[in-house]
């Protein structure tokens, strides 16, 4: 049986179009429309149907697919096994939060170079929500997003956490002593952008206050976030990565706040169907490097005195 023709079988099922399978194998659409007839014919069924422009799997194309990744996969697991370094080349796609790049991200580049030299890296920087949608139509090969994306066939390895930390320029002359969040709402709240965890969760607090409103300015930018927070003109939660420079220069200081947001709990996830040997070894690399990167609790040293 011909190992691509199961290969595109896969695809065009977890893609749900031919143009799309075609993209991602690097060939034409009529090429697999060729792989597909030519399997059909060998397995005596038909595989897919097309409604409304949708490429949908029959009956019988759902009940042999999950034999067909078994195969593919046992195969793809012995060339791995057979040729470490042929297989680990081609393109990686990966989609990467903001917070990661403030970070560990090129501690993760320099071990992903040195295992695998002969692979380019396409990267993407973007908020978790489009990262997750990303992953699931297949745009990218490994995320490292807000997670775990609790979807059939993603795979979710645990990465570090990131504490948020309350800072604001000392122009705002802000009081030395435990501050209620009344007191910080009288500034403009810095936040993350409104399709985000962290944005639901302070908007939601914030709107329990019997006072007036909030008012938030977000961006997906951590890095407006940041010049915004150190030109004086609001307070911010953000992780210590990105304000590390301001606190240790004195442009910034840590409020001691009587609420603070939830950690930022970060997952590796990439679809485990089709089997992709190179998104593993980097999502293991992630995490590997991730954990040796242990934010440290210096909001004591750098806070008002």
């Amino acid at each position: 049986m011909n190992f691509k023709r199961l290969e595109t079988f896969i695809w065009v099922a977890t893609l749900g179009s031919f143009r799309k399978a075609a993209e991602r194998q690097n060939t034409t659409q009529p090429a697999i429309s060729n792989r597909i007839a030519a399997l059909e014919e060998e397995l005596g069924v038909q595989l897919f149907e097309r409604d409304s422009g949708r490429t949908m799997l029959t009956t019988r194309g759902q009940e042999l697919l999950p034999y067909a990744e078994k195969i593919v996969s046992m195969s793809q697991q012995l060339r791995k096994r057979a040729d470490r370094v042929a297989l680990l080349s081609g393109i990686l796609r990966l989609g990467v939060s903001e917070t990661i790049v403030h970070s560990w991200l090129p501690y993760f580049f320099r071990e992903l170079n040195e295992n695998t030299p002969n692979l380019d890296v396409e990267v993407t920087v973007d908020v978790t929500g489009n990262l997750r949608t990303g992953l699931m139509d297949r745009t990218f090969d490994l995320a490292f997003l807000m997670g775990p994306v609790s979807e059939p066939k993603i795979e979710n390895q645990n990465l570090c956490s990131f504490p948020l930390i309350w800072v604001a320029s000392p122009t705002l002359k802000l009081p030395n002593r435990r501050l209620e969040l009344e007191e910080l709402a009288q500034w403009p709240i810095i936040t993350y952008a409104r399709n985000t965890k962290p944005f639901a969760e302070i908007s939601q607090k914030f709107s329990e206050l019997d006072e007036l409103p909030a008012r938030f300015y977000s961006s997906s930018s951590l890095a407006a976030c940041r010049r915004l927070t150190l030109d004086g003109i609001g307070v911010s939660a953000l992780p210590l990565s990105v304000i590390a420079d301001g606190l240790k220069s004195g442009r910034l200081i840590t409020l001691d706040a009587a609420w603070t947001p939830s950690q930022l709990a970060f997952t590796a996830s990439y679809p485990s169907v089709p089997f992709n040997p190179i998104a593993e070894l980097a999502a293991n690399l992630a995490v590997k490097v991730s954990k040796r990167y242990e934010e440290p609790d210096i909001t004591k040293t750098y806070h008002q005195t």
